[in-house]
């Protein structure tokens, strides 16, 4: 969804908490079938890899080819580190259940500080025009996204 292509929407409260929800619903079904018919540890961090093939494909073609968006401004969000993570928990466990509970929960707490370090240049403070604002919002100033405004305004209340 729109949490997960605009870096200045990439420190609300939908991108933290819709994003590792929806997100860890394939890796941790590509994990479950390679561990009980293959018994290999790697399911997650394979599918998480090919998803994040798939969106840099998506996001050079169709946001930077097709609409000339900056690729610092629509870079999908790295969930490498969360899979290794799921990964690891359940080849040290051997258990759905832990990896379901810890691995889950580290998924879901990793996702922030991992992607802090690409976004956190975007949100320094600068003054712009007289107003204080960040540098992804400047760059939502300058390039415009379609949208109604009422779903943006939807957005930036909650």
């Amino acid at each position: 969804g729109d949490w997960d292509f605009w870096a200045d929407w990439k420190d609300r409260r939908l991108w933290v908490t819709v994003y590792p929800i929806v997100m860890i619903t394939f890796p941790a079904a590509v994990q479950a079938v390679l561990w009980e018919r293959l018994r290999l540890p790697w399911g997650a961090t394979v599918c998480v890899l090919g998803i994040l093939f798939g969106e840099w494909v998506n996001r050079y073609f169709n946001f930077w080819m097709w609409t000339y968006f900056p690729i610092n401004f629509v870079f999908p969000t790295a969930a490498v580190h969360m899979a290794i993570f799921l990964d690891v928990v359940l080849m040290l466990s051997g258990s759905f259940l832990f990896t379901a509970v810890i691995g889950g929960l580290g998924w879901g707490l990793l996702m922030y500080p991992g992607n802090w370090p690409i976004i956190a240049p975007l949100h320094v403070p600068v003054e712009y025009n007289g107003m204080l604002m960040s540098i992804a919002d400047i760059q939502g100033y300058h390039y415009v996204r379609t949208g109604t405004p009422e779903y943006i305004l939807m957005v930036e209340t909650r």
